[in-house]
């Protein structure tokens, strides 16, 4: 595990279309924005936290792909964004091929955990981890690195099953090559408060799973869903609307539980 100069953050769920990268780039942002030193690496071959943050592909000459092979190290792939104090390590499509690489290395799940003990990566202090919508060796080295997982979690129908499937996931992956991952928290994202079946989802998440889900709720919000068309954060987008004020709040309570850790 990286040393407790910085913390890292899986952001993880099996199920796409939950908010996962939204919430990793506005929360990355929001926390840059009260200073933090921060660092994203899009371990997603679709690489829409990289598109997000304005990172266009050609300037992508290496990737989080070379450092999970172990031809460059961190400090060699990092790209500043347009937000002070937030960088990112990119991914590209190259990705797609990974497993197939280095399925055979008795090191495969570490490979992660490995570049981010490096000294290039301990001058960030919150390094956040955009997983792909699938449990694969991407998501294993997201996890074996991390210090805690945050999980975005739609109010939907279905939204507990699927929390439940994740939840087993990461008990696995404690038991297996992880065993201090924990969970830093539940975020419901995309919530209608004029939706009967919203407001049910988060009263039963709440039931089931007490204080690990956060109190911010993230709202479906028009100006959140555009602001990646631009490059951009919704917090550069438009700091005042509801998306970007619940983003700022949820970096809010990150922290304060970070505190509340270090004090235990």
């Amino acid at each position: 595990m990286a040393g407790e100069k910085n913390r890292i953050i899986t952001i993880a769920n099996q199920k796409g279309g939950v908010g996962k990268t939204t919430t990793a780039i506005n929360l990355a942002t929001a926390l840059a924005a009260i200073g933090e030193r921060v660092l994203i690496v899009d371990l997603d071959p679709q690489g829409n936290a990289s598109t997000g943050l304005g990172i266009e592909r050609k300037e992508r000459r290496y990737s989080s792909y070379d450092v999970l092979v172990g031809s460059h190290r961190i400090e060699d792939a990092v790209l500043h964004t347009a937000v002070p104090n937030l960088s990112i390590v990119p991914s590209t499509l190259d990705l797609l091929g990974l497993e197939m690489e280095i399925s055979q290395h008795a090191d495969r799940v570490f490979r992660l955990k490995k570049a981010l003990q490096a000294d290039d990566a301990q001058e960030y202090t919150y390094i956040l981890i955009d997983c792909p919508p699938s449990f694969n060796l991407l998501t294993m080295n997201a996890m074996a690195a991390a210090h805690s997982v945050l999980v975005p979690l739609q109010c939907e129908f279905f939204a507990l099953e699927g929390l439940s499937q994740l939840l087993e996931t990461i008990n696995q992956v404690r038991h297996s090559v992880n065993p201090t991952l924990d969970i830093q928290g539940i975020v419901l994202t995309m919530f209608d408060s004029r939706n009967n079946l919203a407001q049910q989802v988060v009263s039963d998440v709440r039931t089931h799973l007490g204080e690990k889900v956060y109190s911010t709720l993230i709202p479906r919000n028009v100006r959140v869903s555009e602001a990646p068309s631009y490059g951009k954060p919704a917090i550069l987008y438009d700091l005042k609307c509801a998306g970007s004020q619940a983003y700022l709040q949820l970096a809010s309570e990150v922290i304060q539980r970070e505190r509340q850790r270090r004090a235990a």
